[in-house]
């Protein structure tokens, strides 16, 4: 027979329920609700008063947060995981977050819209608030942390085709929705018994008090008898959480394209009188019920109300017993919960402290009769060392497999570095292939473009230099031939029988800038007639 405290933390009051587990048998041996002003002092005194300072203890989650991704079924393990990774940095991305403050578990659902996908319901929780969590055990025997989101439909037997809602209306309100048998969604609402209490408690100043008035108050009743007129004070607190949390129900009832068949109320607020049919009225087509676990028989000393009152505890010790959604444990295993029971030292009844009498008695050994001083002592070193090795051994095997682990991470990266690298190498050579094509092709481009220049200014110039020399050539000048030798270089032929005349006409072509850098010979005089040639080039 295994045993569980399972411990609902609130911001003012514990829920607690010691759970135990013989195969299909699941009994709650002590249950109930403690308020405090200190949360260690009421933890040491639950422990204290269930017997716990040995049992297990499994405790709510603070503060969640949950995210969906819808990722390919056909993913292998670690491809999946790789996956989830990268969408969850994603979002933490556009939120701004760092996502290795967050711890994070996942659950995989079967994807309502698309056969071959699945959907991730994927947890996160800060790692400070984690250790806080850790911290206000400390010195206990703390195996699980889960949400209670996941663990309420501990408490139901789930039909494999059944779609349901379990609205667990306690600090804030947490809507888990089950279809065909499984956790499909989890809403939260930040509305739900913390502002009940707190109106309430803003008349009486007393959080106990404001409880006890909201456990045995009566919204309405179905045969019209009258309220009283404290219970009617109290209603104007309670009316306005209640209707937005049923309107959002309802909508999220109308929103899905399977029938929800029943509605299961539980939480603080489930206790108010009448609260199934106040949700019945509205949502009518669906059955609504408050939650009973289906293990609790009812009995003549305990009221099942009492037990529906600790639901979200009970739901949590049952988590802390293997029961529920495997993989939600956000408490990392250490070695020393790998140790065996008998092997662990016992830290006594005050929290963080080692008892000493613990220790005096796992260094004696009982057979049965009196051991002298010598056997005593052969017995502590035989002890001493069996506890030495066993540590080395558990801390070598360890070791050894992180090792193999991470060597094995890393040659999986180092290949698919490589692999990366050569693909690279590949697309880098392509690339260099195509940039040389394309540099060719651009400077046989430009050439083309250039000749094409050349062409089209020498074709426009030469009819404008015709026309330029017409005006300016003296009467008495005639030119024998106008050559374009190469490119823009023009040769001209020149004559005259006055030097005057080819001395005006050369200062022409210079001074109204027809050629550049003209330049001409001296003459030849033969027979009357001066020749010269004149050089220049194209503006």
């Amino acid at each position: 027979m295994s045993s569980c405290l399972g411990l609902y933390i609130e911001e003012h009051l514990i829920k607690y329920a010691k759970v135990t587990k013989e195969r299909d048998n699941i009994k709650v041996e002590s249950f109930g609700v403690k308020f405090f002003d200190k949360l260690g002092d009421a933890i040491t005194q639950v422990i204290e008063e269930t017997y716990s300072q040995k049992t297990p203890i499994s405790v709510n989650l603070s503060d969640e947060m949950y995210n969906y991704f819808d990722m390919f079924a056909l993913l292998t393990k670690n491809d999946l995981q790789r996956a989830i990774k990268t969408e969850f940095e994603s979002y933490c991305a556009d939120k701004g977050y760092n996502p290795n403050v967050f711890e994070t578990r996942y659950s995989i659902v079967d994807s309502q819209l698309d056969k071959d996908k699945i959907k991730i319901i994927h947890i996160a929780d800060n790692k400070i608030e984690l250790n806080k969590r850790l911290q206000e055990i400390e010195g206990y025997h703390l195996i699980n942390i889960s949400p209670v989101s996941m663990s309420i439909p501990n408490l139901i037997k789930v039909r494999k085709d059944e779609n349901c809602l379990v609205v667990n209306i306690e600090e804030d309100t947490i809507i888990t929705t089950i279809l065909d048998g499984k956790i499909f969604n989890v809403d939260v609402l930040e509305e739900g018994s913390r502002d009940i209490l707190s109106r309430i408690n803003l008349k009486e100043n007393s959080y106990s008090k404001s409880y006890e008035i909201c456990k045995n108050t009566t919204i309405y009743t179905s045969e019209g008898r009258e309220l009283q007129q404290e219970e009617q004070s109290y209603l104007p607190d309670m009316m306005p959480t209640l209707y937005n949390i049923v309107t959002h129900i309802n909508k999220m009832i109308n929103n899905y394209t399977d029938k929800i068949e029943k509605v299961y109320i539980t939480g603080t607020a489930a206790l108010i009188n009448n609260i199934d049919l106040y949700f019945q009225e509205y949502l009518q087509d669906t059955e609504c019920e408050i939650l009973k676990p289906y293990f609790i028989e009812k009995t003549r000393d305990i009221s099942i109300k009492d037990y529906i009152e600790v639901n979200s505890a009970i739901s949590i010790g049952l988590m802390g017993l293997g029961v529920g959604v495997p993989g939600m444990n956000f408490k990392k295993k250490t070695l020393s919960d790998e140790l065996p029971d008998w092997f662990k030292i016992d830290t006594g009844s005050s929290k963080g402290r080692r008892s000493k009498s613990s220790l005096s008695g796992l260094l004696t050994w009982d057979l049965g009769e009196k051991l002298d001083n010598t056997e005593r002592g052969l017995i502590r070193i035989a002890i001493g060392v069996f506890l030495l090795v066993a540590i080395y051994s558990g801390f070598s095997g360890l070791l050894n497999h992180q090792m193999n682990l991470k060597q094995k991470e890393a040659e999986q990266s180092i290949a698919n570095t490589e692999s990366q690298i050569e693909l690279a190498n590949k697309d880098n050579e392509k690339i260099k292939t195509k940039t040389n094509e394309y540099s060719t092709m651009i400077q046989n481009l430009q050439d083309a473009n250039d000749r094409l220049t050349d062409r089209n200014k020498t074709r426009n110039a030469i009819p404008n230099l015709l026309n330029q020399i017409m005006s300016v050539i003296p009467e008495n000048v005639q030119l024998t031939s106008i050559e374009n030798d190469k490119g823009t270089h023009i040769v001209i032929n020149a004559q005259s029988n006055k030097y005057e005349q080819l001395g005006y006409f050369v200062a022409r072509l210079k001074t109204d800038v027809i050629l550049n850098d003209v330049t001409s010979t001296s003459g030849q005089k033969d027979g009357g007639v001066v020749t010269i040639k004149i050089e220049g080039d194209l503006p």
